[in-house]
C-alpha cells in the first residue's frame, strides 16, 4: 500500500459543518496538512497548467501519523453462539456453491469458546474439511472428495461425544457423471471438547483475539447454515433441502436464514438462541439459492428463494480507520473544489472534496454538478500493468502516480471481477480511493500534447472555464442530489454536468427531472451518460450497488436469476431498459464506444435555425455548416471520442430537438453500443450509430437542455488558452442559459 493515504467521510459540506479526514502514514510517521482550492487539476505542462489558491485552516500544519491497515475479504460475525444445547452430538450442516475449491482452506462455520475450543467446517482443495483443537491439539478429517466450482453441496460436520468421533461430509445437489465428489468420513478424538458459550463466523475462519480479523475467506455462495443438537446427518440433510425449520424445532441450536433482511446488513438466527449476525466487508445478497425455481426473478417477490450470500475474499465495505483530522469548512471559503495536500518523508497524497455554499448564502444562477456517484463506481479501478506505463510521465509531470493496481489493499470497482471471477457489484468510497485525485496522472494520451486526463481532473476544466470567462458558479455534487432532489437545484436557472456522469439513483434523476419541469436548464458535457442505475445501501451509505442487467457495454453480466438490487429489491441495469433513457432527459444516449482518441464535429444546417441565434451569437462567420469544431484537445486530441452519444427520436429524443453539429467517426476501435442489435445485423448504418450529436431543445416550462455527446469534449474547452471557436460557442449557451428569460 501507497506509504500515505487518505479519504474523507463525505463528499461535500457546508461552511460550519465538518469533514472527517482518515489518513494512514506508513510506519507512523508525521504528516503535513495544507488545504487548497483547485482550479485546474490538470498537471500537463503544456496544458492548461495545474492551478490552486492555497487556503488558510487552523488544522493546516503537521499532525501525528497513524500507521492504518485494511482488511480484504467479507464474513459474517456472530458475537455470541452457545453451543452447550448440542449435549452429546453436534451437527453443522450448510448448502454452498464454491467459486475456488482449490484455492486453500475457506472456513464456512467456524467457533470459538471462551475456553479456547474452537471448531471449524472448511472448503479445502481435499474436500469438506472438519477442524477441533482441544486443550492445544488439533483433529483434522477431510473428505478426499474434490468440489466442482459452482455446484451446488449440502456440507455437515459431526461432533459425537458419545463415540469421541469428529467427522465430515459432502453430497452434492446434483449427480455429476463420472466425478467422485460426494463422501464422509470420520476420525477418532484424543481429547472431548467442552461446547459452551463463544462466538463464531460465517464465511472466515473466527480470530482467536475479539479484537482481531478473521482469515481464511470462503469463495462462493453459503445458504442456511443450520445447527442441530443430537440429530443424525441424515435428518439434518433432510431438513436442509426442506422447509426453513422453525425456533421450536426439536434440537434445533441455531439456523441463520439469509433470505431475512436480504437489504440490511443483519443476518438472523431463527433458532430459539437468537444468535444474530452481521455482515461484515459488503458480501453479496439476493443470490439464488440451491433451490431457486426460475418462476420469479424478484426476489422481494419469493425471499426464501433467495436465501444465499455470495462472499469473496477481496470484498471491502468500511476499511474503519480512525480519523487524524476532523476540519471545519471555515465561514469565508466559497464554494469550490478543493484538497487536502498531505505530505510525509515517505510520500504524498491529496483528498479532493466540495465546498458547497453555505445555508442561506447567496447562491451564483450557474451550478456544475460533480459526477461524484460515477467516481464512486469507478474508485479503484484495477487495470493491470497502469502503474508500470504511468510513472515515469507522472514523474516528470510533478503528478501524483497512485495505481489502483500496485494497491491491491484497496480493493476493487464495479469493473473488475472477484478473484473467484465474479463481477464486482459493490462500490465502497470509506477507504482510500486514489484514483480520484488532482494532480494526478491517470492514462497516457494517444496526442502528442495530450493530458490524458479523467475524472475530478478533467472535470475541473469546466471549473477553469468559467472561471476564467467570469461567470460565477456554484459546485455541488451527485451525492447532494441524491439526498436533497430537485430542492438542491431550486437556486439555480443552469446545471452543467461534466465528463462523464454515467451512474444515477433514482433520486438523481427525479431531482434533474424536476428542475426541468419548473423550467431550469440543463447542460450536458459528457458522452455515455445516465446509462447505468446504482442504489445506494440504507444502513452503509458509503456503498453503492449496480447489477448488469440485460444488455449494455460491460465488464461482465448478472447472473440469471440476479439482477434484481439487493440494496432495494430494485431492478438493476440500464435506465434506457427501465423507460428512462438518456435521450428523454438530455436529447442523446450512448450509441458508440472506442479507444481514447478524439476528432471533430461538424456543423449541421439546424445552426442556422432562428431557434439557435444564441449559439452563433458573434461567430455567425464561423459557425457556418459544414464548419469543424474541437479540431484539437487534451483528451485524445479533439472533441469527438471516447464514448459517444446520438439523438435518436424512436428512444426518446424530443421531436423539436436540433441537432447543430455531429461527428462521425470511422475508426476500426470504434463500435456501438450491444444494445442497439438484435441480431447480427446493425439496425441502422455505422454512420448513423457511431456518431456524436450536439442536441439542443426547450422544454414546456421555458427552460432548455444542450447536450454535447461525447466523453473527450470538455478537453477540447482548455484549448488556446479557453479561446477557440468551440468553448466560445460554448460560452454563448452558458450565457444564454444563466439567463432567466424563458426560452419558446
Amino acid at each position: 500500500m501507497h506509504p500515505l493515504l487518505g479519504y474523507v467521510d463525505r463528499w461535500s459540506a457546508k461552511p460550519g459543518e465538518t469533514i472527517k479526514l482518515m489518513v494512514s502514514s506508513r510506519d507512523g510517521a508525521p504528516f503535513e496538512a495544507r488545504f487548497a482550492r483547485i482550479q485546474c487539476g490538470d498537471p500537463n505542462p503544456r496544458g492548461p497548467g495545474y492551478r490552486e489558491t492555497p487556503m488558510a485552516h487552523p488544522l493546516a500544519g503537521t499532525h501525528a501519523g497513524k500507521d492504518q491497515r485494511t482488511h480484504l475479504g467479507s464474513w459474517i460475525e456472530i458475537p455470541s453462539l452457545d453451543l452447550a444445547a448440542a449435549g452429546d452430538r453436534l451437527v453443522i450442516c450448510a448448502t454452498i456453491w464454491p467459486t475456488t475449491p482449490a484455492k486453500g482452506r475457506q472456513s464456512l462455520v467456524s467457533w470459538i469458546g471462551t475456553d479456547g475450543v474452537s471448531l471449524s467446517l472448511d472448503v479445502e482443495p481435499d474436500g469438506a474439511t472438519a477442524t477441533l483443537t482441544v486443550a492445544g491439539k488439533t483433529a483434522r478429517v477431510a473428505t478426499g472428495k474434490k468440489f466442482l466450482e459452482r455446484a451446488w453441496y449440502d456440507v455437515w460436520l459431526v461432533v459425537d461425544r458419545a463415540a469421541k468421533t469428529l467427522g465430515v461430509g459432502q453430497r452434492a445437489r446434483e449427480i455429476h457423471p463420472t466425478f467422485d465428489d460426494e463422501g464422509s468420513i470420520s476420525t477418532t478424538l484424543a481429547a472431548l471438547p467442552g461446547l459452551g458459550a463463544g462466538r463464531a463466523c460465517l464465511a472466515a475462519l473466527v480470530p482467536s483475539d475479539v479484537a482481531g480479523k478473521p482469515s481464511c475467506h470462503y469463495n462462493g455462495k453459503l445458504e442456511r447454515p443450520t445447527v442441530w443438537a443430537g440429530a443424525m446427518v441424515e435428518a439434518a440433510l433432510g431438513q436442509q433441502r426442506g422447509a426453513v425449520p422453525r425456533s421450536g424445532e426439536a434440537g434445533l441450536v441455531a439456523c441463520w436464514d439469509f433470505a431475512i433482511g436480504i437489504d440490511t446488513l443483519s443476518v438472523t438466527d431463527v433458532g430459539p438462541g437468537g444468535f444474530h449476525g452481521r455482515t461484515q466487508n459488503m458480501p453479496t445478497r439476493a443470490m439464488t439459492g440451491a433451490g431457486w425455481s426460475g418462476a420469479e426473478h424478484r426476489w422481494t417477490h419469493r425471499p426464501q428463494e433467495w436465501g444465499a450470500i455470495h462472499f469473496h475474499d477481496d470484498d471491502l465495505g468500511d476499511v474503519g480507520w480512525t480519523p487524524s483530522l476532523e476540519f471545519a469548512i471555515p465561514a469565508d471559503w466559497p464554494s469550490g473544489l478543493y484538497a487536502v495536500h498531505l505530505k510525509s518523508a515517505n510520500g504524498f497524497d491529496n483528498v479532493p472534496f466540495v465546498v458547497r455554499p453555505g445555508a442561506g448564502a447567496p447562491k451564483a444562477k450557474v451550478a456544475i454538478l460533480l459526477p461524484t456517484v460515477s467516481y464512486h463506481i469507478y474508485s479503484n479501478f484495477v487495470r493491470p500493468g497502469w502503474g508500470r506505463q504511468n510513472i515515469a510521465r507522472a514523474k516528470e509531470w510533478g503528478a501524483i502516480q497512485h495505481t489502483p493496481d500496485e494497491n491491491p489493499e484497496l480493493g476493487l470497482s464495479p469493473y473488475n471481477y472477484h478473484s473467484d471471477g465474479s463481477g464486482v457489484s459493490v462500490a465502497t468510497m470509506a477507504r482510500p480511493m486514489i484514483d480520484k485525485r488532482v494532480n494526478h496522472f491517470e492514462m497516457m494520451d494517444p496526442a502528442e500534447y495530450g493530458s490524458g486526463c479523467y475524472w475530478v481532473n478533467v472535470d475541473s476544466y469546466v471549473i477553469d472555464w468559467l472561471t476564467r470567462k467570469g461567470i460565477a458558479h456554484d459546485v455541488i455534487t451527485d451525492h447532494d442530489l441524491h439526498a436533497e432532489g430537485v430542492e438542491l437545484l431550486k437556486a439555480y436557472n443552469l446545471v452543467i454536468t461534466c465528463q462523464h456522469p454515467e451512474y444515477h439513483t433514482t433520486e438523481m434523476l427525479d431531482g434533474l427531472e424536476g428542475h426541468l419541469a419548473r423550467g431550469g436548464r440543463l447542460m450536458y458535457l459528457g458522452g455515455n451518460g445516465f446509462y447505468w442505475k446504482t442504489v445506494f445501501h440504507k444502513e452503509a451509505p458509503y456503498a453503492l450497488e449496480v447489477r448488469r442487467a440485460e444488455g449494455g457495454i460491460r465488464t461482465w453480466a448478472t447472473e440469471v436469476g440476479e439482477s434484481y438490487h439487493a440494496f432495494d429489491g430494485s431492478y438493476g441495469g440500464l435506465w434506457r431498459r427501465v423507460g428512462r433513457p438518456a435521450h428523454k432527459l438530455v436529447g442523446n444516449g450512448f450509441s458508440a464506444q472506442g479507444i481514447y482518441l478524439g476528432f471533430p464535429y461538424t456543423v449541421n444546417d439546424a445552426m442556422n435555425d432562428p431557434r439557435a441565434a444564441f449559439i452563433r451569437k458573434g461567430l455567425e462567420s464561423e459557425l457556418r455548416p459544414g464548419a469543424q469544431l474541437g479540431e484539437r484537445g487534451y483528451m485524445g486530441g479533439g472533441a469527438a471520442g471516447h464514448e459517444l452519444d446520438r439523438a435518436d427520436f424512436r428512444l426518446g429524443t424530443p421531436r423539436h430537438a436540433l441537432v447543430v453539429a455531429s461527428a462521425v467517426v470511422d475508426h476500426p476501435q470504434f463500435k456501438p453500443v450491444n444494445e442497439d442489435r438484435l441480431d447480427h445485423y446493425w439496425p441502422l448504418p455505422l454512420e448513423k450509430l457511431i456518431r456524436a450529436d450536439m442536441v439542443f431543445f426547450e422544454t414546456p416550462a421555458g427552460g432548455a437542455v444542450f447536450s454535447v455527446g461525447s466523453m473527450n469534449f470538455v478537453g477540447s474547452l482548455p484549448i488556446d488558452g479557453y479561446d477557440n471557436l468551440l468553448t466560445r460557442m460554448m460560452t454563448n449557451v452558458v450565457q444564454r442559459f444563466a439567463d432567466p428569460t424563458p426560452f419558446g
